[in-house]
């Protein structure tokens, strides 16, 4: 089956150097950070912040701190993703408003808050397991923009080869409320896009009937 879909997944590549010369329009940057913002996320906790940054001085600033990759400053725009941490925490009462904006009765709002809270006991205990699972949530976000952004034909390449901690210091972030998950910049291809190298569907994909 090929339709524009799949025409976005063959497009989408991990571009490694960008066109300085070219800047994405706002109006494709805003759909590409919808498709973010609109991602699933667990119990619809949302745990997650997108930093955009354009600031040329910045990125040359984060450059060194991100395995000194040419990406992060011949981009269009540097999305950092943050992960929550103190924002899904019960004490913070953010659960307890996310839970508020479905049509639910206390009773079931306070049934929903209690599974929350008793369902994530361990992993609720510490900012570092908080961490754990807020940044693989992120990834479903990731996903998400890198795909719309495929799919209007702008190129991405996500990252996780940078010093967390250093990057946290540059954006002068608050890490009991949010730290860096990964880091996706976005822009456009100055080189030919290299062969897709995938493994073949039947190594991959196993049916259990």
């Amino acid at each position: 089956m090929n339709n524009n879909f799949t025409k976005a997944m063959d497009f989408r590549h991990a571009c490694k150097v960008f066109d300085e010369n070219k800047t994405i329009p706002d109006e494709q940057m805003h759909y590409i950070l919808e498709a973010g913002r609109k991602s699933p996320s667990s119990f619809g906790m949302e745990g997650w912040k997108f930093l955009v940054i354009t600031n040329e001085d910045l990125k040359t600033k984060l450059r060194p701190h991100c395995w000194n990759q040419v990406q992060i400053t011949s981009c269009s725009h540097l999305v950092v993703i943050l992960s929550a941490i103190e924002n899904v925490k019960p004490s913070s009462g953010i659960p307890q408003a996310r839970f508020a904006r479905r049509p639910l009765s206390d009773e079931q709002k306070k049934g929903y808050i209690d599974l929350y809270t008793n369902h994530l006991k361990q992993t609720l205990s510490t900012d570092a397991n908080i961490y754990h699972w807020t940044s693989k949530q992120t990834y479903i976000a990731l996903a998400n923009m890198m795909t719309a952004a495929a799919y209007i034909g702008v190129d991405s390449c996500p990252l996780e080869g940078f010093e967390k901690e250093k990057i946290e210091l540059d954006l002068e972030l608050d890490t009991t409320k949010w730290q860096v998950s990964v880091i996706v910049p976005f822009g456009y291809r100055i080189n030919e896009q290299s062969s897709q190298l995938r493994l073949p569907f039947d190594e991959v994909v196993e049916f259990i009937e």
